[in-house]
């Protein structure tokens, strides 16, 4: 496509300046609930890539040796600006992907907390000592920097997601290439620009814009270290397998198939509106969305409560008040959200509340559809088996615990799960027997706060180790082992030593 001059463009940042593309290759940002073109992002043009790289290795060469409390400074002011522009980022993260402005808000302020996370680098990043291994020698870690590392991120979270990489990789003392995704890289820009003004050096933090080209050019390039994706799990395990085979330290989190299980003593308003926001919120397309109920026992005549609950959400665009769930990113989402229901009701399940086409008044042209659920939902169906990433909820049976423990741990996926349940004895059974990575009591989306770490499992996650807490400061981080000894002047020379123990 084209560039016209009377669309924005978005720029690329390359060694501190935000620089127009000259690719030939173009793509329209379009907003969700009206179709508007808000702006033209560029696939940049391979030595456009290459020179975000290179600038971000020249800069890693002073980056690497700043003092730890500098770094730390710099996301303390970096977290001010977030917070003083919340309402300017929100308004254009809703515009260009749909999100109500709380939940644009709330995209926001999770990214924001990994950000002051990143602020206390100085504690994160010790190393540690032993006195005396043997006689007058001591031996210590230190956590230093590998060097330029890579974020590829997805649609859904466009705030969020690239504040749970760049910010950790950077304050650890490396530099960074964000690739952001090219549906709403907006707000994405908007970010680093603060980050910029917070006292980011030019170089260390670059962002390029594309599509397979420049996943492909992050998983190939021999500068890049390390690479964190989150997306979808066909992407996902691409950039693991090439990254890997090219020797990079890789992370990825991606698809899921959440469920929640419903006992019977469960708080019923409260397990209903936990439900209806985990599953229909951000309009279903969260990696970490409930997207699975079942109902056990005596819970399985709750379906009606389900779908009167569903019926109480607003449908609209993301900007009018009161709005539950807003459009789908994209034309292409809301033909394939419409598809997955037509096929549940194809192959045998009981469409109890359909949200297709809904009559949205100024927003006609929306990507909208409402709250769905099925009801009689079997594993082998699609709308079971694929992760449909929209608003719909698959409601499902079981007589046990056990049974709908089993069912869970038969899904290949292991992202999010949660119980429902007044029980301490039931809720402990489930915690120590589902295997699942991130594990919610009467919590609908257990995503953890930055002082752990993200841990989805199995199928949703590729990589030993987890974006944000403890654990990414080990992804971001090379350990050297020092053991020292020094030797007074006035010391006496022993014999030769020809074994390797230390005396």
């Amino acid at each position: 496509m084209n560039q016209s001059s009377a669309i924005p463009t978005v720029k690329l940042l390359i060694g501190g300046e935000l620089v127009e593309s000259t690719t030939q290759e173009w793509r329209d940002i379009v907003n969700p609930a009206t179709q508007e073109v808000l702006a033209r992002v560029p696939f940049a043009t391979e030595a456009e890539m290459n020179a975000a790289v290179a600038s971000a290795k020249d800069a890693f060469k002073t980056w690497r040796k700043t003092p730890i409390g500098a770094r730390s400074r710099i996301f303390l002011r970096y977290q001010q600006l977030i917070r003083e522009n919340m309402k300017e980022l929100a308004a254009i993260l809703t515009a260009e992907q749909g999100k109500t402005l709380a939940d644009a808000e709330g995209d926001v302020f999770r990214g924001l907390e990994v950000v002051e996370h990143a602020s206390g680098i100085g504690n994160l990043q010790l190393g540690e000592l032993a006195n005396n291994v043997a006689t007058g020698v001591d031996t210590y870690t230190l956590l230093q920097p590998l060097g330029v590392c890579a974020g590829i991120t997805p649609f859904n979270f466009p705030a969020m997601i690239p504040l749970w990489m760049f910010p950790m990789a950077i304050a650890t003392g490396n530099t960074f290439v964000l690739k952001p995704s090219e549906q709403d890289p907006m707000v994405t820009m908007r970010l680093a620009e603060l980050a910029l003004e917070a006292g980011v050096p030019p170089g260390v933090l670059n962002v390029v814009h594309g599509g397979a080209d420049a996943v492909n050019l992050i998983c190939d390039h021999p500068d890049i270290k390390a690479v964190s994706f989150v997306g979808s799990t066909k992407v996902g395990t691409h950039v693991y397998n090439r990254a890997s085979q090219a020797g990079k330290r890789v992370q990825c989190m991606m698809g899921a198939k959440n469920h929640a299980i419903v006992l019977a003593d469960a708080h019923k308003e409260q397990t209903l509106n936990a439900i209806a926001g985990a599953a229909f919120g951000a309009a279903g397309q969260r990696c970490m969305a409930l997207s699975v109920v079942v109902l056990v026992g005596e819970a399985q005549a709750w379906i009606p409560d389900l779908v009167a609950k569903a019926k109480t959400l607003k449908v609209s665009a993301g900007v009018e008040a009161g709005t539950d769930v807003g459009p789908l990113v994209s034309c292409a989402a809301l033909d394939r959200v419409s598809g997955l229901i037509e096929r549940g009701i194809q192959e045998g399940a009981r469409l109890e509340l359909d949200g297709r086409n809904p009559s949205i008044a100024g927003y006609e042209r929306g990507n909208f559809v409402g709250p769905t659920l099925f009801s009689g939902v079997t594993t082998g169906m699609s709308i079971y088996r694929e992760e449909i990433f929209g608003p719909v909820l698959c409601v499902m049976a079981a007589d046990t615990l056990d049974e709908a423990i089993t069912l869970i741990n038969a899904n290949p996926n292991g992202n999010g799960t949660a119980i429902f349940t007044r029980s301490g004895a039931a809720a402990r059974h489930f915690q120590e027997e589902i295997d699942v990575g991130q594990v919610g009591i009467n919590v609908p989306i257990p995503v953890p706060v930055p002082m752990f770490s993200f841990t989805g499992s199995r199928a949703s996650k590729l990589g030993d180790l987890g974006p944000y807490g403890k654990q990414v400061v080990q992804f971001y981080t090379q350990t050297k082992t020092v053991t020292q000894r020094w030797f007074d002047e006035n010391e006496v020379g022993g014999t030769v030593n020809t074994t390797i123990n230390l005396k």
